[in-house]
């Protein structure tokens, strides 16, 4: 195995072992077991080891390191979404996050955003409750019809 570090960092403080689990954890496809078979150890030793502060600083480190080798694509995909997506949701949300990524403040210091959110997984909720109901009922078709109400907004003067 080939493994990201920096030199002398946290990672290549690490036994061999430390290491090889360090990479299995990270790429999430066995469980805790496996991996401490893997790296010959015990499910407890392996606990033990998630648990030491130079371990975890090494997980975040090589963390680091192999997801900075994705961003150069996903701000070129980011920037896509931005400039050509179909979706006005789509393309809100791309920009929202290129302005946090940019440090120029983020979705939830906006109310209103944070007040749309509230009221679409309200809404969605709803949606889901009468459909479950119909499916209890015993309805063959479970598809509910929305009507969109959209409240008039109140003019600067509060008319």
């Amino acid at each position: 195995m080939v493994y990201k570090t920096l030199p002398n960092g946290a990672f290549e403080q690490l036994d061999k072992r430390r290491q090889k689990a360090i990479v299995m954890l990270f790429e999430d496809e066995l469980s805790d077991e496996q991996i401490a078979k893997a790296v010959n150890r015990s499910r407890t030793t392996l606990s033990t080891w998630k648990k030491e502060e130079v371990f975890q600083q090494a997980m975040q480190e090589y963390r680091h390191i192999v997801v900075d080798d994705f961003v150069p694509d996903a701000i070129k995909e980011l920037k896509k979404l931005v400039l050509s997506s179909k979706s006005d949701m789509v393309k809100f949300q791309s920009v929202m996050a290129v302005l946090n990524l940019s440090g120029y403040g983020t979705i939830e210091e906006n109310p209103e955003i944070t007040q749309a959110k509230i009221r679409k997984l309200s809404a969605e909720a709803d949606v889901a409750q009468i459909q479950a109901k119909r499916m209890v009922d015993g309805e063959q078709n479970s598809s509910v019809n929305v009507n969109i109400v959209i409240p008039e907004q109140e003019d600067n003067n509060g008319e």
